[in-house]
């Protein structure tokens, strides 16, 4: 069945910052080059909080509201990545850490959407939130990725960074882009004693 002409293919992430993109974009060149699996290059790196979903280009306004009404009522989380990790035999990517603030905002992120605009991901209604940001895709043969997993299993690599927006991305056929931004604003309320 054709896919409708006016809806686009969009999903829902946090995005490090530049500077450990760049880093993050080497390790997928790396693993492009050396074990031919480019499929995690046609993506900026990321840690997907709402998985893929349709929504027509002549509502994207409901959809940009809904997102930044969301962002206005959050504040910025702090993320975690620490070491490789897998869904063996196919993907390798680098661990997010499972923080409650990560946690909370993609539950919250999810039944915002179910609720607000009808945005369901069935497959992840079934299965834990494994925040995961991917070096190596699908793409990554069974023998690329015996090869490839005892050179990443144990290497180091600890970054930690405040986000503070959701990011939307469109698919343009080829690959995902950044289509916008949407800032996580609440301010942290203090407590008084």
């Amino acid at each position: 069945m054709a896919r409708d002409q006016t809806k686009s293919l969009f999903f829902i992430a946090l995005l490090p910052p530049e500077a450990f993109q760049h880093r993050a974009n080497e390790i997928k060149q790396y693993f492009a080059q050396t074990y031919n699996s480019q499929g995690a290059l046609k993506s900026p790196p990321h840690i997907t909080l709402q998985p893929t979903f349709d929504w027509s280009q002549d509502t994207l306004t409901i959809l940009e509201q809904s997102l930044r009404s969301f962002g206005e009522i959050h504040t910025p989380i702090p993320i975690t990545l620490r070491g490789f990790g897998t869904f063996a035999p196919k993907v390798i990517y680098i661990n997010v850490l499972k923080s409650p603030e990560l946690l909370s905002l993609q539950a919250e992120l999810m039944a915002h959407l179910k609720v607000s605009l009808g945005i369901i991901h069935q497959n992840s209604q079934n299965r834990p939130f494994n925040p995961h940001l991917t070096v190596a895709f699908r793409d990554l043969t069974k023998h690329n990725f015996r090869l490839a997993w005892p050179e990443f299993e144990h290497r180091q690599l600890e970054y930690e960074f405040t986000a503070s927006e959701l990011t939307l991305l469109i698919h343009d056929g080829r690959q995902w882009n950044v289509y916008e931004s949407f800032p996580l604003t609440a301010s942290i309320r203090i407590r008084r004693m």
